[in-house]
């Protein structure tokens, strides 16, 4: 596919999935993502072709214009879409698939200063939520969504979701919400409704000898074996 087929099917497919676009009008004034991607073509093929310095310049003014840092060198698929896209950064090395949806504030950074491979590889369909950190040479599954202000260093799944700080994974197969982040479940939360349950049941345990609450107990503690199982994944 050449240059502007490409960079025309990126501004089709914002035109034809986003809600909140009224009129192709609103894409002078109101889509920095999609500018971003089409300078980073731009840009891309002048930087395999050996014209780095000149690709730098261009994303450099890119990032002046949009504020979102993409490298020249990082691959993008097509279809990739940056929703909003204030804050974003893409690293050198990053790869990023087909259909990707990119919230604002993510990056797709390194966590080595050495040469070679050191950003994320983010597969088919996946949805990176706002303000995520994918960090290191990582590959992010097909269709895996990351919750929003997430930190993820380590590998998700294809069709996984992954919340926290360092994200854990917490759900295995197909996302089939990928944007219902209110959906997401809150493990400090059940973590700390764990520890309040406990506590109340080895305090009753303390002061009687009561089956039904040995029994409480030991449903408990599966409960925090899972947990911990959980995030060891």
């Amino acid at each position: 596919m050449g240059l502007f087929a490409e960079i025309r099917e990126d501004f089709l497919n914002a035109y034809n999935n986003d809600p909140a676009l009224n009129s192709k009008f609103d894409f002078l004034f109101n889509y920095p993502g999609v500018w971003a991607v089409a300078w980073y073509r731009v840009a891309h093929r002048l930087y395999k072709a050996n014209f780095k310095s000149l690709a730098r310049v261009i994303m450099g003014l890119n990032q002046i214009l949009t504020n979102i840092d993409i490298h020249p060198g990082a691959v993008i698929g097509k279809r990739v879409f940056i929703d909003h896209g204030t804050g974003v950064v893409i690293g050198q090395t990053a790869i990023i698939e087909d259909d990707v949806l990119i919230y604002q504030g993510v990056t797709l950074g390194g966590v080595s200063l050495t040469q070679g491979k050191r950003h994320p590889t983010v597969k088919k369909g996946a949805v990176i939520g706002a303000g995520a950190k994918v960090l290191g040479n990582i590959i992010i599954g097909e269709n895996a969504k990351i919750g929003a202000n997430s930190v993820v260093v380590k590998p998700v799944p294809d069709n996984a979701t992954a919340i926290g700080i360092p994200a854990h994974v917490i759900e295995k197969g197909r996302c089939k919400e990928p944007l219902m982040h209110n959906l997401l479940p809150d493990i400090n939360k059940e973590m700390f409704e764990y520890l309040l349950k406990r506590v109340a049941v080895l305090e009753h345990i303390l002061v009687e000898d009561n089956k039904e609450l040995l029994e409480q107990d030991l449903a408990l503690e599966n409960i925090y074996e899972s947990f911990i199982r959980a995030m060891k994944n």
